[in-house]
């Protein structure tokens, strides 16, 4: 709901009114209800409001609570208060009036440090404790919300957005090279392993699932959540388990429908989009609102060039989704005449870093544009839907299938075999050995060794950065891929992926940045903790069983989606596959443009040069649309992103 920052001088050196004007006047290109600060001697606190809860309409932010002497700042939108309030002993007529903030506040003080434990939601704050002459935040358990930081032997100064720290005088902007060559060197979607570190040297950020305390001129930061995945639920039967999951879906969706305004969602022609929509568009019915969908959808000149089980233009799919659910206005945007090649300078003034995704880039921005000049103040997805409602792949199905096979289980391995085999229209006699193969160790890792190749992704970062930083020592002691080309089973990849906190970084910055830019809050009821940990305790065969993959979001929604989306297990959405033919009109322009940065000296002080040549002459002048699928196009894209980069910077 707001873009937060504050200062604290540790040595009680009073606050200059030009110090605290210029951090919260950084936040000037972002539009606001209402800028408020507060400051007393040393301590400074600030606040960029944009109201979007019914709550937060005309709230004081920063907050001073006189008598229990503690003030705080806060970004945040909590979505178990019912719960909390009743732990707290609030009156039911107070409930309705108590901002998030005043919340967390009543939260800290009843349980101090503990307090972000006890909160769900998507949050960053800051509370200066008085008596305890102290500062103490949190982010949320994901990193939904961004929270940068500076400290040296005698200030610390934070900020939820990069840029208005560097308006303080004694912050050099300077680049981090261990951080660069982190981004350079991961060749997945991860920006680094560091989670504490940022593009730049100087500042950092508290990680997702992290509190920070800043007392006695120390810094201290400690995670205060993991995600548990010892607990297991046991119901006595598969209608149980949907009944279930019914309940605590459709609790995490309506409270993050809470606004004063608009709701909307992005939506495409799959499950985890259309779970949400079709869960949201019936609480939304009860309050009298409508929900608006945007899908994103190909140029109108555009020619489907993919195999079939791929489909680029999900308006069919889509269609019958909104056609089923009701009480929806959908909205079809193609966004003629851009690409991600002419968003990259806007999206790296947006991100204040470089950034990965850039085949969706351009319609990630849209979409909030639109939606901001509609009055949305809730903009709800399924980002986090493949790790936790719609679990289940087919490499998982037939891991289970093994399994079965291995405990001599053939009753049921014939059964639910015989019902795969049927939703797949195909026979025993080509599915038994795949899941032979599977059940033995030794087979399986044959499986594996001939399947894979000894392909390596191109090395992007310099060769002497690389050396300097000891960069790839570093990923493999967190377990991160640096060859692009391993395998892992689904449930240490799932494991992996909550566990690891570096996942999370780039979505949280993404969406808050960009929920800034167009005052409104991005939100995932997939990402709700409670949903989360729901998932995660299922046993695997509710995921796989009936002959169905991501079985249970599958029976689950039997009543909330159209059989066309809900069974749909022979193609899938792409919405990156006019990416070339977006790109076409410029891509000279594309490829001119990477050959100066291989001239340019700063860049090569970063980049693999000797790779990126071999990426240009692999792709050629006029690349075939498959080319998105290539990891040369990764790399010049990739290096386009980061010569921008320097250059803005310099």
């Amino acid at each position: 709901m707001s873009a937060i920052t504050g200062i604290y001088h540790y040595n009680e050196e009073p606050l200059t009114p030009v110090l605290t004007n210029n951090l919260i006047q950084a936040f000037q290109q972002y539009p606001a209800d209402h800028v408020q600060t507060w400051n007393h001697n040393n301590i400074f606190l600030g606040c960029h409001a944009q109201w979007i809860t019914p709550e937060s309409i005309g709230e004081r932010l920063p907050y001073y609570d006189y008598e229990k002497r503690l003030a705080i700042t806060a970004d945040a939108i909590i979505d178990n208060r019912d719960e909390l309030f009743d732990r707290l002993q609030v009156g039911k007529k107070e409930r309705k009036t108590i901002p998030d903030s005043q919340l967390i506040l009543l939260a800290y003080y009843k349980w101090g440090e503990k307090v972000p434990k006890h909160l769900i939601g998507d949050f960053s704050f800051m509370i200066w404790d008085e008596k305890n002459k102290k500062l103490f935040g949190a982010r949320d358990f994901s990193g939904a919300r961004t929270l940068y930081f500076y400290h040296d032997q005698s200030r610390f100064a934070f900020s939820t957005t990069i840029e208005p720290l560097f308006q303080l005088p004694y912050i050099v902007k300077t680049l981090n090279e261990e951080w660069l060559a982190e981004f350079l060197a991961i060749p997945g979607m991860v920006e680094a392993v560091d989670t504490k570190s940022t593009a730049y040297k100087s500042i950092y950020q508290l990680p997702p699932s992290h509190s920070i305390t800043v007392a006695n001129d120390k810094v201290t930061l400690l995670r205060y959540s993991t995600i548990n995945f010892n607990e297991k639920l046991k119901l006595k039967s598969n209608g149980e388990y949907e009944e279930a999951f019914q309940d605590v879906f459709q609790k995490a969706v309506t409270s993050r429908i809470r606004t004063y305004g608009k709701v909307g969602a992005q939506l495409s022609g799959g499950l985890d989009s259309g779970s949400v929509v079709s869960f949201a568009a019936n609480a939304l019915q009860k309050e009298e609102k409508q929900l608006h969908t945007f899908s994103y959808i190909p140029e109108e000149s555009f020619i489907d060039w993919t195999p079939y089980y791929f489909i680029p233009d999900e308006r069919p799919f889509i269609k019958e989704t909104v056609d089923y659910v009701g009480n929806i206005n959908d909205q079809y945007l193609d966004f003629p005449g851009q690409s991600p090649l002419t968003e990259v300078d806007d999206f790296l003034s947006i991100m204040e870093m470089p950034y990965k995704f850039f085949d969706n880039s351009f319609w990630l921005k849209g979409i909030n544009e639109k939606a901001h000049q509609q009055g949305i103040k809730i903009l709800l997805n399924g980002a986090r839907g493949n790790y936790s409602i719609s679990w289940g792949s087919r490499t998982l199905t037939v891991d289970y299938y093994a399994t079965l096979l291995r405990k001599l289980k053939w009753v049921q391995l014939y059964h639910d075999l015989g019902l795969y085999c049927k939703n797949f229209k195909t026979g025993k006699s080509r599915v038994l050995p795949i899941v032979t193969k599977k059940a033995f160790p030794i087979a399986t890792n044959r499986l594996i060794k001939d399947d894979q190749s000894d392909y390596m992704f191109p090395m992007l970062v310099n060769p002497e950065l690389e050396s300097k930083t000891n960069v790839l020592e570093k990923l493999k002691e967190f377990g991160v891929d640096i060859t692009g080309n391993s395998y892992e089973k689904p449930n240490e990849a799932r494991r992996k992926h909550f566990e690891n906190l570096y996942t999370w970084n780039k979505t949280g910055t993404a969406n808050t940045k960009l929920s800034l830019r167009y005052a409104l809050w991005d939100r995932d009821p997939t990402n709700d903790l409670r949903v989360i940990r729901f998932c995660l305790a299922i046993p695997d065969e509710q995921y796989v069983n009936s002959g169905l993959e991501r079985s249970l979001i599958r029976r689950a929604t039997k009543k909330y989606l159209p059989d066309k989306v809900r069974l749909n297990q022979h193609s899938r959405g792409i919405q990156g596959a006019d990416v070339i033919h977006r790109m076409n009109s410029n891509w000279t322009t594309f490829i001119e443009e990477i050959n100066q940065l291989i001239k340019d000296t700063r860049v090569a002080e970063l980049l693999n040069i000797k790779v990126i040549k071999n990426a240009i002459s692999s792709i050629g002048e006029s690349p075939p649309p498959e080319i998105i699928f290539d990891d040369n196009f990764r790399i010049l894209t990739r290096s386009l992103v980061m010569y921008r980069f320097i250059k803005n910077f310099n």
